[in-house]
């Protein structure tokens, strides 16, 4: 449910992978948006099992995590619980190192409360790096609260020189991005600006493919919205380099088209190739509802080709319901007629039965 999913069971749009509930999620079983994993419930994951955003490993419990079993945000380590702890195993807030149980410690296996810093040249409390301004910062040259990774600016971040909260990767600016050099919201892949993006260098929202533009695309290299195939323009193409829209062929140009042209063909419902028009499910045709090759009208149905008007069924024919061969006029059922009605063959007129008759109802 919901436009460009490559997968099965989404609910939401820009999904690559089954059942996940959001959009430009990467994988399965994901609820929220932009991760890159298996059965997180948040945004901008990168991993799997987590609860909560941005944090770049497996079952964390909070907001910008670098690594995995965190109860917490801004911890760079595993099985940490608290905030801004570097390392593992530690309980409490801006402690840099294993197994402590405390605020602003530094090293392996204490129990307590640290100096208000202990790093050098910090301003605030807890600080455990260096040139730390705020509150139980365990990097170094962080402004704000428990910052573990390095020249961050905000809250929670464990990556490096990231602004704003809950940021797992690096270089990002915004909110609980776990890739690297985002600008937005969410973003589990790699220099993207927007929100909820799985993939990579995409400008939008809930993009699971790379290089696209828009809304939705589980493909790359799109500009729109919901499309599944790639170098696509327009909304909901599921194949290839079309410009349009529900085209599920490749390299169509309008809406509906489910074949693949060899060039471009434009139109509406085109099952042939390289036609223009609407409904045509012969070659290279223009009009509607052609089902034979090189049509120009409406509605012609014959396999050999070359009719121009409406409802002809026989071939080189010029007129309307013409049955015969290479007929110029109207209901002609014979071949090389001019005229109207005619059934014999050679007749100019109408109504002949005969053939080689020339006027109105020749007799055989």
């Amino acid at each position: 449910m919901g436009s460009g999913n490559d997968g099965a069971t989404n609910l939401g749009s820009g999904n690559i992978g089954n059942t996940n509930l959001g959009s430009g999620n990467v994988g399965n079983v994901n609820l929220g948006s932009g991760n890159r994993g298996f059965g997180n419930l948040g945004n901008g994951n990168f991993g799997s099992g987590n609860l909560g955003s941005g944090n770049t490993g497996s079952t964390n419990f909070g907001g910008g995590n670098l690594g995995s079993f965190n109860l917490g945000s801004g911890n760079i380590g595993s099985s940490n619980i608290g905030f801004g702890n570097n390392g593992d195993n530690n309980l409490g807030l801006g402690n840099n190192g294993n197994n402590n149980i405390g605020f602003g410690l530094t090293g392996d296996n204490l129990v307590g409360i640290g100096a208000l810093n202990s790093g050098i040249g910090n301003l605030g409390f807890g600080n455990s790096g260096n040139n730390n301004i705020g509150f139980f910062n365990s990097g170094n040259n962080n402004v704000g609260f428990f910052n573990s990774g390095n020249n961050n600016f905000g809250f929670g971040n464990a990556g490096d020189i990231n602004t704003g909260f809950g940021n797992a990767g690096d270089t990002n600016t915004g909110f609980g991005n776990a890739g690297f050099f985002n600008m937005g919201i969410g973003n589990a892949g790699n220099e993207d600006m927007g929100v909820g993006n799985g993939g990579s260098f995409n400008v939008g929202v809930g993009n699971a493919g790379n290089q696209s533009v828009g809304f939705g695309n589980a493909g790359t290299l799109n500009v729109g919205f919901a499309n599944a195939g790639s170098i696509n323009t327009g909304f909901a193409n599921s194949g290839s380099i079309n410009t349009g829209g529900f085209d599920s062929g490749d390299r169509n140009t309008g809406f509906g088209s489910s074949v693949d042209q060899s060039v471009s063909s434009s139109g509406f419902g085109n099952t042939g190739m390289n036609s223009s028009g609407f409904f045509n499910t012969g070659n290279v045709s223009a009009g509607y509802g052609n089902n034979g090759d090189v049509q120009s009208g409406i509605n012609n149905t014959n396999s050999g080709g070359f009719n121009v008007g409406f409802y002809n069924s026989g071939a080189g024919t010029v007129g309307i319901a013409n049955s015969g061969l290479q007929t110029t006029g109207i209901a002609n059922s014979g071949t090389l007629n001019t005229g109207v009605a005619n059934t014999g063959d050679h007749s100019s007129g109408g109504f002949n039965q005969g053939s080689d008759q020339s006027g109105f109802f020749g007799q055989p």
